[in-house]
């Protein structure tokens, strides 16, 4: 399903779609810094407190798949209104709320509203940018919104926290929401998706759902429950479990929510897993150098968002112009591998930042370094997520791609802040001030990160083709090759 709209009509759509989706990248940072007034204006206990922030992830992390799916069956555009339309409604729920149920209920109803944005909007660019060239910028002005969205969260949590009250980081949402519902309509085509073949796969759709909730669970409270404890692997063999059901399905149902052909194309399975490494070297450069910044150099949360926008201002640079400009002129795999070596090399900086480190010799070179090299990375690694798809599973592409991000994003925080933890706790154990010791741990995590950037790097050197095929061919060859297989199946049959 490819949508026919011409001119300016379409970067006026492109902008829609990405006031959007910065909803929804601002929602999942801007909360962490009016964490301490909710919990003192609703009285959140240490340990419920967590729900604010877990009900939206489990929601999230479970629906990016099923809402892509959704989208390539019963059209993008559709499926988009109903996310915003949704998402919309949960904010004003979470602004008026006033008891700690309502609040959480609200906040994973937020979480599903943004899975489905998220899951859709990609492949309504794809769909809307079908020229190499115009897809490429396109596709910066939309890894822009998503790279820089976080950081911009947390300059935005604290002021509205500040000056206002907690309330307003959801309620400014509504005449955000309301805008984009009505541009959306006025300016994205409408589309039928594929109703004429399209049948959910309702037991895929339960399996592989319920898998992704127990495993967001499972990490977002693997360190607090402890990685060995009998919840958190429970937990973790069970989603496992789950995905092996779904893959079972998957290959014995005749319309898959996932076809299992998808995974044989090379650059998508090369992206996603390149995906899933270079999210969690951003969550350690988002998450770990905001502690930093905070508890050893001792920033407020105002000056930690002021921080980061030398990195924005990179990384908006080089989205929104020279990279679309670096993928035309060398393809994908060139730009994408320099890039992300490029940010290790930030990584690398900030894991010998010292505990009397001043901003302009042991912060702003790694931010530099790391705005530089997410720049470069992020267009040529979602058109390679997204390229070798037919227009028809451009939503489910989408998703999964999206689900990479969030699932390595996750599950890198978790294993680096266990790291971090642990080298901390022994130092303190040997007597270090606490300063030294949570510097010394966030050194293990940034040097991690580091190498999860550098290795993600080398497999997209290594394995991703430095262009996109035709939109027919590998893709065309791998969808159809299920329907090759029982056709021959029934003329011997026969």
């Amino acid at each position: 399903m490819t949508h026919h709209i011409e001119g300016n009509k379409r970067w006026l759509a492109l902008l829609v779609l990405c006031m959007g989706v910065l909803m929804i990248v601002l929602d999942t940072t801007i909360v962490n810094v009016a964490l301490p007034s909710i919990a003192a204006d609703l009285g959140f206990s240490e340990t419920s407190l967590v729900w604010v922030v877990n009900a939206y992830m489990l929601a999230f992390g479970g629906f990016l798949l099923l809402g892509g799916r959704l989208g390539d069956l019963f059209g993008h555009r559709r499926l988009f209104l109903a996310g915003i339309a949704l998402f919309t409604v949960a904010s004003l729920a979470c602004g008026v709320s006033t008891t700690q149920v309502l609040l959480v209920c609200a906040r994973a109803v937020q979480g599903l509203g943004g899975a489905v944005v998220s899951a859709v909007s990609l492949s309504l660019i794809m769909n809307l940018f079908t020229e190499t060239g115009e897809r490429a910028k396109a596709m910066g002005v939309y890894g822009f919104v998503c790279a820089g969205g976080g950081s911009i969260g947390v300059l935005l949590g604290g002021l509205l926290t500040n000056v206002l009250s907690w309330h307003w980081i959801f309620l400014v949402n509504l005449p955000i929401g309301i805008a984009v519902y009505g541009l959306s309509l006025a300016l994205l085509p409408a589309g039928r998706g594929q109703q004429q073949t399209g049948r959910l796969d309702v037991a895929g759709a339960a399996s592989v759902t319920a898998s992704l909730m127990l495993a967001v669970y499972a990490i977002v409270n693997g360190n607090e429950a402890g990685w060995m404890s009998l919840t958190a692997s429970g937990l973790l063999a069970l989603a496992i479990a789950l995905l092996a059901l779904f893959l079972w399905i998957e290959s014995r149902v005749r319309h898959p929510l996932m076809p299992p052909g998808l995974f044989t194309l090379r650059n998508v399975a090369t992206a996603n897993v390149v995906g899933m490494l270079w999210a969690a070297a951003m969550f350690a450069w988002f998450f770990i150098s905001a502690l930093y910044l905070q508890r050893v150099l001792g920033y407020p949360p105002m000056q930690v968002g002021l921080a980061f926008l030398p990195a924005n201002l990179i990384m908006a640079f080089f989205s929104l112009g020279l990279s679309a400009r670096l993928v035309m002129r060398f393809g994908l795999r060139l730009p994408l591998a320099a890039g992300l070596l490029i940010a290790a090399c930030g990584l690398a900086l900030f894991a010998r930042a010292p505990v009397d480190g001043h901003f302009a010799l042991d912060v702003l070179p790694g931010m530099l370094l790391l705005g530089f090299g997410a720049g470069i990375a992020f267009n040529p690694l979602l058109l390679a997520a997204m390229s070798d798809v037919k227009p028809e599973d451009s939503g489910l592409a989408s998703g999964i791609v999206n689900t990479a991000f969030m699932m390595g994003g996750a599950l890198g925080l978790a294993i680096l802040a266990s790291l971090a933890a642990a080298r901390t706790g022994e130092l303190l154990a040997r007597g270090a001030a606490t300063p030294v010791a949570l510097n010394a741990g966030y050194h293990v995590a940034f040097m991690c990160g580091a190498i999860f950037a550098a290795l993600a790097g080398l497999l997209g050197a290594a394995f991703l083709r430095a262009r996109a095929p035709s939109a027919h061919g590998e893709a065309q060859s791998a969808h159809d090759a299920p329907k090759r297989s029982s056709n021959k199946a029934a003329a011997g049959n026969g």
